[in-house]
């Protein structure tokens, strides 16, 4: 992409060999919530792919990028990704370059003109109608699939259990810990994102159940709330990661014969199931732990029933051969 040819290479070379507290990449990443890191990660590199294709993020001149080349950048991206991938990329390039000039590889007009970026906008499907929703059979046939008799089936029907009743995401499910659970009052506390920002979601009594089973294999030993489990069905106190999680509900969804799904979907599920029953916005906001009620919005599934409605009243007179 030549528009975006860096013209100083050698000056770069000097800048771009810092330590890596003095490189504003792994600076920027360090700030972050190990959530977010991986993401805004490969929004980097996607970036430095697009300046100086086969350059690592972590060795990208990020403190030369100028004006004109963060506008061509944001052209790039508006034209390569959908909206909310480009404009989370565009969220790491500030974050990075925020770091850059923070260690003095810019001035604070060179910052605040190559930061100077608006928003990309674009239409995108709400929530609702990504993914998909899990029926009320497909979910007992996971939690039969998890009653084998096994202590990893107990682990994983509370797993379930929890991340549906609960719309954890994936790794808020992997970092809950046993001191997070009260069980005088079925509460749980989930922290989530930078700062560690907290709510609290009371249980289901169906996934109360199933948590008590878990726990009485677990143990009360402190740690994390849903641990690995060693070869010979043998229960650890190692905690779960989200990639974990992610592979557990995909072997359980093999076993039970149900279309595919990710964790997320669980999350989609419990608050579609919400508010079809009824439950106000603000609530299901406040259990989400969304900070904008616009974003729970999107996953209102009502409104996707209606387009179906409408639609299925059209008639197209067409056999199958």
């Amino acid at each position: 992409m030549n528009a975006l040819t860096v013209t100083q290479p050698t000056a770069l070379a000097v800048i771009q060999q810092p330590t890596p507290d003095r490189n504003p990449a792994l600076v920027y990443l360090a700030s972050l919530a190990p959530s977010s890191r991986r993401p805004q990660r490969q929004g980097l590199q996607a970036i430095a792919d697009l300046v100086q294709p086969g350059t690592p993020f972590d060795a990208f001149p990020w403190g030369a990028l100028a004006y004109q080349h963060t506008q061509a950048i944001r052209t790039q991206l508006a034209a390569r990704y959908s909206a909310t991938t480009a404009n989370r990329h565009l969220s790491a390039l500030r974050g990075v370059l925020r770091e850059a000039w923070r260690l003095g590889y810019m001035t604070a007009e060179d910052y605040q003109r190559a930061v100077d970026l608006k928003a990309i906008r674009g239409t995108k499907a709400a929530q609702a109608e990504k993914g998909r929703h899990l029926r009320q059979g497909e979910l007992a046939a996971l939690i039969g699939a998890c009653q084998d008799g096994t202590q990893a089936g107990t682990r994983d029907a509370a797993l379930l259990a929890v991340a549906y009743v609960c719309g954890l995401r994936r790794a808020e499910l992997a970092g809950l810990q046993l001191a997070d659970y009260d069980q005088d009052e079925s509460t749980l506390i989930i922290r989530h994102g930078k700062g560690n920002k907290e709510r609290i979601v009371p249980l289901a009594e169906g996934a109360r159940e199933a948590l008590a089973d878990w726990l009485t294999v677990r143990g009360s030993a402190p740690g994390a709330l849903f641990t690995a489990i060693r070869k010979g069905d043998h229960p650890t106190l190692d905690g779960l990661t989200a990639q974990s999680v992610y592979d557990v509900l995909a072997r359980r969804a093999e076993q039970a014969q149900v279309k595919k799904f990710s964790p997320h979907d669980l999350r989609r599920t419990f608050a579609g199931d919400l508010l079809d029953k009824g439950a106000d916005l603000s609530t299901v906001q406040k259990l989400m732990g969304h900070a904008s009620a616009s974003t729970t919005a999107g996953y209102d599934r009502r409104d996707a029933k209606a387009k179906k409605d409408a639609v299925n009243k059209l008639h197209i007179p067409y056999r199958r051969a």
